[in-house]
């Protein structure tokens, strides 16, 4: 379970992430659930206050939330005021045990072929099958708190699109890593500005956890776009001319930055001669391919 500030960060990150997730799962499926493991009170808390704020979603359709704690016995009393504010279309099951039993609990609700939001932290490493219940087939997004990088494990389970980082705390101690798993492009920019925010708010600073060199990025005002210059220019000499929307998604997946920063670090790119465009001017579109001038 994670503590303290690391735990203030997966909270706000749930909330701005569930709230962007609830009212999309229901508008394409009559059933959702919402699978929460290892997180604290604090968190499930914050995520049935969610869901009460979208009772105008919720009427009509289903939705279940499953909260798997381990050593909470006073959790379903802390959970009653606000589960009496919840409407009859909401279902909430508070289960004893620890993350690895989620695979029987997402079973067990019904989840199967419905979408399904699971955060979960973990002090260590993840199973492949807490992670396999997560990806629920094709349905599934998972917000992740983990001791170590669980980007293989991730896109092992059938996410394709993962992004991580390693919050640095603003004493420069480290707190293991947070990742998402998702299939949606809308979802990954959602959760990597929800990040960023989150970060300001939090004064808390990210890095790569790919990065042996282990250099931070601090997400408060504008930040230094060198360094994903760099690496955008490592990618084109790599592999070749890019669309400018693969490049936005390799910065996604692939380092700390929001997709937008892509833009403007091609553009600085472009002032530098180090790279050139299809067209003379205007905006970057997703579809222009950039191509590495020298």
């Amino acid at each position: 379970m994670p503590t303290d500030r690391t735990a203030d960060v997966l909270r706000e990150l749930l909330v701005r992430q569930l709230t962007t997730w609830l009212p999309t799962a229901l508008q394409r499926s009559r059933r959702a659930t919402v699978a929460l493991a290892g997180v604290d009170e604090g968190g499930a808390e914050a995520a049935l206050r969610v869901v009460a704020a979208h009772t105008a979603q919720v009427r009509g359709r289903q939705v279940t939330v499953l909260v798997l704690a381990d050593s909470a016995a006073d959790l379903p009393a802390r959970l009653g005021p606000i589960e009496a504010e919840l409407p009859a279309e909401v279902t909430v099951h508070v289960l004893p045990g620890a993350p690895d039993r989620l695979p029987v609990a997402v079973k067990a609700a019904g989840a199967a072929g419905s979408p399904l939001f699971t955060v979960v932290a973990v002090p260590g490493a993840v199973s492949a099958d807490v992670l396999s219940a997560a990806a629920n087939g094709r349905t599934g997004e998972v917000l992740l708190h983990a001791g170590s990088s669980a980007r293989d494990a991730l896109v092992a389970a059938g996410f394709p699109l993962v992004a991580e980082v390693a919050p640095v705390l603003p004493n420069d101690g480290s707190a293991g890593v947070i990742a998402f798993g998702s299939r949606s492009d809308r979802s990954l920019e959602a959760v990597r500005d929800a990040l960023w925010a989150v970060g300001a708010d939090l004064d808390v600073r990210y890095r790569d956890p790919a990065d042996q060199a282990g250099a931070t990025v601090d997400v408060a005002g504008d930040p230094d776009l060198t360094p994903l210059a760099r690496a955008l220019l490592a990618e084109l000499r790599r592999g070749g001319p890019r669309p400018v929307t693969e490049l936005r998604r390799h910065t996604l997946t692939a380092t700390v930055y929001r997709s937008g920063d892509a833009n403007r670090a091609l553009e600085d790119l472009l002032d530098a001669g180090d790279v050139r465009r299809e067209r003379e001017s205007g905006r970057l579109a997703g579809d222009e391919v950039i191509t590495v001038a020298r």
